[in-house]
This record gives C-alpha cells, sequence and structure tokens, in this order.
C-alpha cells in the first residue's frame, strides 16, 4: 500500500524518541554532574531498556515486540506523572519514593514548564504514540 508508514518505521521513531531521551538523561547525569533524584531514576529504569528492545525489533521489523514495550511505557509514564505532581503541587515534604536527593528539586526549568519529569513524560507519549501506530501498521 502506497503512502501508509510501515510497522518498522514507527518502531525505528519509538526507538529514536528512547535513544535521545536516554542519552539526554545521561548528559544531565554524567556531563553537568546534576545528581538524579529516586523518582528519576525509576523513570530511567523503564525508559533504558527500550533503547535496546525497540532498537532490536526495529532492526527485524517485529511489531510483536508492541504487548512487551508497552507496560514500561506506561510504568514510565507513570512515574513522570507522579514526578510532575510532586514538583508541582503545592504540599509538604517529599513523597515516598524520593531518597537523599530531593524530588522536588527542578534541575531544569525551561520557560516555566519545561522540567525533567516533563521531558521524560513526553519521550514516553511519543513512544506510546509510535508502538500503537506500529501495531496498527500493515507490515
Amino acid at each position: 500500500m502506497r503512502g501508509r508508514t510501515s510497522s518498522a518505521s514507527w518502531l525505528f521513531n519509538a526507538w529514536a524518541v528512547a535513544v535521545v531521551a536516554t542519552a539526554g538523561s545521561l548528559y544531565l547525569s554524567e556531563y553537568l554532574h546534576f545528581v538524579p533524584c529516586s523518582l528519576c531514576w525509576y523513570q530511567r529504569i523503564f525508559m533504558y531498556p527500550l533503547t535496546i528492545l525497540l532498537g532490536i525489533a526495529s532492526w527485524r521489523g517485529q511489531k510483536q515486540i508492541v504487548p512487551y514495550a508497552l507496560p514500561l511505557v506506561a510504568i514510565g509514564a507513570g512515574f513522570s506523572v507522579y514526578h510532575i505532581a510532586v514538583q508541582e503541587l503545592p504540599h509538604g515534604p517529599d513523597g515516598p519514593f524520593c531518597g537523599p536527593v530531593s524530588c522536588m528539586n527542578d534541575v531544569l526549568n525551561a520557560f516555566g514548564f519545561l522540567t525533567v519529569p516533563m521531558l521524560a513524560l513526553t519521550a514516553f507519549a511519543m513512544i506510546f504514540a509510535c508502538l500503537l501506530f506500529a501495531r496498527r501498521a500493515a507490515n
């Protein structure tokens, strides 16, 4: 079919987003020396494997990975939403997930709303959309 994007293309797009998100988080911690909070680590735990899983699936054109990748995306996005709530909602001390580094710290705040958990949530949402398109693609 002409004009339809293949599942391998959508998987490649999802993989590219995961690679950029992974590289960005490593840049912040390893190059800029920002120490990630516990919630950032949880988000990384669910993002990093996606770079490998989606890379292999994209290379092989196997959309069968979608049901296995979606839970990683959904749980990672859930941690992002919770992290945004911890940072944005007025309340007392850090939530139960926060460790030695406060989850309320805003190491990156561009335009008043673009924070690390917001970037992570955006990446998870983009990966989620690409995976749904990959599942619906003809091949």
